[in-house]
């Protein structure tokens, strides 16, 4: 590919995507211009608007670290979106019980909560590849759907306040808004989770190029049987590759449930997993791109919740889509496991 070439490709994806906005604004009714501008100003332009989209990008780069972790292995983790609902759920459950305990004990109880059941709830699908060779993306996209019937069920049994939602998580056990720094961020759904989503992917980076464990689950994505013929226990890194993810997933719960609403409800994670998977193959393998990659999918999403007044959702879904595809087509062929 010649030097033009490779320059010229970023340039037109961005023309068609700014084509394909122009369209679709101006199919709702709407002037281009002053859509492109409301939206940057609502999602980057005010500190109220940046600090949804830390928000939005806390949940994103974890979650997306928590796919890189089992893509790494050869693995496709689809039910991230059931981790991390169930662990948003145990992570309300348990921060509701923590009155008692200081802000030192009550967040790492009920954030190792989350993490528990989500490591568990990824175990189970790892367990089933490695012992029956079901492929786990088969087995994930049913337990999302498990997870779907499940939580409605358990609050509505004795672990919901009402059976939509649980009770308020103890202020011991609630992460402080990032608002406390400044009050241009006052209202905004931003906490000092985000340091989680700054700190994960360095240290699951760092695992897999240090660790022997991690340096194997990196081997075994690359060539399993050749590990196997090695001595390298392929088996055994699968579940553990796949139980990690689960686990890293579980963390997002520290900035929904503990560091934003104070409490789980029906439907408050819907999505998240999903688009942590668009976010862990943009990513490319790297900390520094998926953090990137998690601001660029938050603005997004930001960006489409204050057009959503003037533009329909669906629309700025299909724009969604269009973006990480431009931007998945102007990088590298293929994504670093």
């Amino acid at each position: 590919m010649t030097l033009v070439t490779r320059h010229a490709r970023p340039v037109i994806a961005a023309a068609l995507v700014l084509t394909l906005f122009n369209l679709l604004v101006f199919a709702a009714g709407e002037a281009p211009w002053r859509a492109l501008v409301t939206g940057l100003e609502g999602s980057l332009g005010t500190a109220y608007g940046l600090g949804q989209v830390l928000y939005k990008a806390t949940s994103l780069a974890i979650a997306g670290a928590a796919f890189q972790v089992a893509y790494r292995a050869g693995l496709f983790n689809v039910g991230i979106e059931g981790q991390i609902a169930l662990a948003a759920l145990a992570a309300g459950v348990v921060g509701a019980r923590l009155g008692w305990a200081p802000a030192w004990i009550a967040v790492p109880v009920a954030g190792g909560a989350a993490v528990g059941v989500a490591a568990g709830w990824a175990a189970l699908a790892g367990w089933l590849r490695v012992r029956f060779g079901a492929h786990e993306v088969i087995t994930t996209i049913l337990q999302n759907r498990l997870a779907d019937a499940l939580l409605p069920l358990a609050l509505a049994h004795g672990l919901g306040e009402t059976g939509v939602r649980t009770r308020d998580v103890a202020a011991s056990a609630a992460i402080p808004r990032l608002s406390v720094l400044s009050h241009a961020l006052a209202g905004s759904a931003a906490s000092f989770a985000v340091l989680l989503a700054l700190v994960t992917p360095w240290l699951i980076d760092r695992w897999e190029r240090r660790a022997k464990v991690g340096r194997e689950v990196g081997l075994v994505g690359l060539g399993p049987e050749a590990c196997r013929a090695a001595g390298v226990p392929v088996s055994s890194r699968l579940l553990v590759a796949l139980t990690l993810s689960g686990a890293v997933a579980g963390l997002t719960a520290c900035g929904a449930v503990l560091g934003y609403k104070g409490h789980y409800e029906l439907g408050m994670t819907t999505g998240v997993g999903f688009a942590g998977i668009a976010v862990g193959l943009l990513g490319r393998g790297t900390p520094l791109g998926l953090l990137a990659a998690a601001l660029l999918v938050g603005a997004l999403q930001q960006t489409g919740l204050v057009l959503n007044a003037t533009v329909p959702k669906e629309a700025t879904d299909v724009l969604f889509g269009a973006v990480i595809l431009a931007v998945a087509t102007t990088g590298r062929r293929e994504v670093t496991r």
